[in-house]
């Protein structure tokens, strides 16, 4: 057996054991496979928040560098899941309610428990935010976010990636020389190579809740 082969077998084990570990999720329906670092899940889960935790649980183990979510959603038969138009009314309700997305401008619609959002929003973290908040209802199966970022105040290029470079360089857990930082037209690409997991997360969520950002690409690689 080769080495490569080993570590892959100790980082699919790995992911197993964290899976069964974790309460959210019922992980007898889920499989796992490793090539190379990336982490492939597939099969299903009973909800969308466990399909979410379960792409959580497989980025915090060492030595997993990508992980390709394929994992359904099936609610479990004997389970009163809302139709379809009772889930866009409580998805409805639930952006209505957020205090941080007022003013937000979201349309939702409902097809087979898959939420699609469209409508804008004046900041990229909304439109993440507004996702969230669809993702943890009942009867949620996936979530389509449709929805255009328009900040209400024009940001040049070169000030958004000033201004995200400078919160990296503040940031404990991102060496910042290691994120390379380009924007166009407010879209955010970062690439390069960070040393651990909160590093990834750190410099990805600096992106995101930067004024003026529309949009953002996460080419990071762990080491």
């Amino acid at each position: 057996m080769t080495l490569a082969m080993r570590v892959s077998e100790d980082i699919k084990k790995d992911v197993v054991d964290q899976l069964y570990w974790d309460d959210r999720v019922d992980a007898s329906d889920v499989k796992a496979e490793v090539h190379d670092g990336a982490i492939t899940l597939s099969g299903s889960v009973r909800t969308y928040t466990a399909r979410q935790a379960a792409e959580e649980d497989a980025w915090l183990i060492a030595g997993v560098i990508a992980v390709n979510n394929l994992l359904e959603v099936v609610y479990p038969t004997e389970s009163q899941r809302p139709d379809d138009a009772q889930l866009q009314a409580n998805v409805a309700t639930a952006l209505g309610w957020a205090p941080d997305l007022e003013g937000a401008d979201a349309d939702v619609s409902v097809t087979n428990g898959w939420v699609m959002l469209k409508g804008s929003v004046d900041a990229y973290w909304k439109k993440l935010r507004a996702e969230e908040l669809a993702a943890t209802l009942t009867g949620v199966r996936g979530v389509a976010n449709e929805l255009s970022v328009v900040p209400s105040d024009a940001y040049e290029d070169k000030l958004i990636a000033d201004s995200i470079v400078s919160a990296l360089e503040r940031n404990m857990y991102v060496d910042a020389e290691d994120v390379d930082v380009r924007v166009s037209d407010g879209i955010v690409t970062l690439s390069g190579g960070v040393s651990s997991l909160p590093a990834f997360q750190a410099a990805r969520e600096t992106a995101e809740y930067t004024a003026g950002v529309v949009g953002v690409e996460n080419e990071l690689v762990i080491r």
